[in-house]
């Protein structure tokens, strides 16, 4: 097999940027082994930025072993082969390699960055974190401390404690209601071997995505993903996440925390990626709580009555299910009257749209601020992952824009309606809030 397919998009990865700046190609590399990646070679900086993730996650995470996904991330760069925690973090140092793994709901995620010429190197750290990891007893311990003693500070910060409600109330016994670093009681019983367990099926070439952006060429990279990535299991005994669904919606919790402010999260049901309508949530989103300083919940909580600093509102995306959340932060006197604020000016923008000034700036921002996701090599392999990961096809950056421009001022109340219409906010108070019951 010829390790560039046939299969290549060129697109300007700086979308709506003067038409001198040369477009460069996003190649589909496939390697002998049938490993894929997303190639942007890019020789002007001697640097390679490599993104990669496994589909999985802490969404399967039992309930009495919340936080193994994340801890199981945190332990790859901590000892691979030859190497224990130290040594490996020399390794690493001498060659100025930057090596980092995370877990998220859906994926165990890799990033790293390194010099072109150290690239040999760097390429077999990365294997030998991905396929001998140590786990040793001494590193398991000292992360685990790690984890629950930031556990313990949150469990003192009010934003902590609604941002973790808000989800178990959302979704319930649905894996993505537990909280992906563990909890007090869960973490302590995370031991080495249960850690060591989850590599078999975490990490597979079946749920592998690359995207890489620098000074590499495809057929050397094709030649790296098979040592890297080739002695992985071809096939792993995960299971789909089944849809979230139904979602909890309405309700009001208080988390009592002697503090002076009050921390409000809130969220209704959102759209699935894929959904026909997510671009005119993403206009719709930016209008109401994502603009920052432009916003309507900014300029009305903030700007005309100064009840916090600041309010926003984002779209929550993941592989089974979607959520708009927001919060903001304010004295507890005045919590009552910001949640009105809040939930006042969601009614007015579900049942009257947007206005026609409203949508053209919205819209002018999102395409104008597009190409800010793309002004590094880590930023566009970030990117590129992301589109790989969504399943949104090798030619989404060119497409993006036209499909922000072409929402309607219809189709921005139709999905208003969808969001709002019917679906109550659930609110989750941590402070003590006066007023609010």
């Amino acid at each position: 097999m010829s390790p560039v397919e046939p299969e290549s998009q060129t697109i300007s990865l700086q979308p709506g940027a003067p038409r001198q700046n040369a477009p460069r190609k996003v190649q589909r590399v496939v390697s002998p082994l049938g490993i894929e990646a997303w190639l942007v070679e890019e020789y002007a900086v001697p640097l390679i930025a490599v993104e990669f993730a496994f589909r999985g996650g802490a969404a399967h995470d039992s309930a009495e072993h919340a936080g193994a996904a994340r801890i199981f991330a945190s332990l790859l760069d901590e000892g691979a082969g030859p190497y224990g925690s130290e040594a490996f973090q020399e390794q690493l140092a001498e060659r100025a390699i930057e090596l980092s793994f995370g877990a998220d709901r859906d994926a165990w995620r890799g990033s790293l960055k390194t010099l072109a010429r150290n690239k040999d190197r760097a390429f077999e750290l990365l294997r030998l974190a991905i396929t001998e990891p140590r786990f040793d007893d001494s590193a398991v311990e000292r992360v685990r401390e790690q984890v629950l003693a930031g556990l313990r500070h949150e469990a003192n910060d009010p934003d902590s404690l609604a941002a973790k409600a808000l989800f178990a109330r959302t979704f319930g016994d649905h894996p993505y209601g537990r909280p992906i670093k563990g909890t007090v009681d869960t973490v302590p019983g995370l031991t080495r071997d249960l850690i060591a367990a989850i590599k078999p099926d975490a990490l597979t070439r079946a749920g592998l995505v690359v995207s890489v952006v620098g000074a590499i060429d495809a057929a050397t990279l094709a030649g790296q993903l098979d040592a890297v990535f080739g002695a992985l299991p071809a096939s792993s005994r995960l299971e789909a996440i089944g849809p979230a669904s139904p979602l909890a919606t309405g309700g009001l919790e208080i988390i009592d925390v002697d503090v002076p402010q009050t921390s409000l999260r809130f969220a209704v049901p959102g759209l699935l990626r894929n959904d026909p309508d997510f671009m005119a949530a993403v206009v719709f989103n930016h209008i109401l709580g994502g603009g920052a300083f432009t916003s309507r919940l900014f300029q009305e909580v903030r700007e005309k009555r100064g009840l916090a600093y600041g309010v926003s509102t984002s779209l929550a995306t993941f592989r089974a299910a979607g959520l708009v959340v927001g919060g903001t932060a304010t004295k507890n006197e005045r919590a009552a009257e910001s949640l009105t604020v809040i939930r006042e000016e969601i009614a007015r923008l579900t049942n009257d749209g947007p206005s026609a000034d409203e949508l053209a700036k919205a819209q002018q921002y999102l395409v104008g601020s597009y190409p800010l996701q793309f002004d590094s090599s880590s930023k566009i392999a970030r990117q590129l992952l992301q589109i790989a990961l969504d399943d949104l096809g090798l030619d989404y950056i060119d497409r993006r824009n036209g499909l922000i421009e072409a929402v309607t001022l219809a189709d921005v109340q139709r999905v208003g309606e969808r969001l709002f219409g019917t679906s109550k906010l659930l609110v989750i108070a941590a402070g003590r809030p006066e007023g609010l019951a």
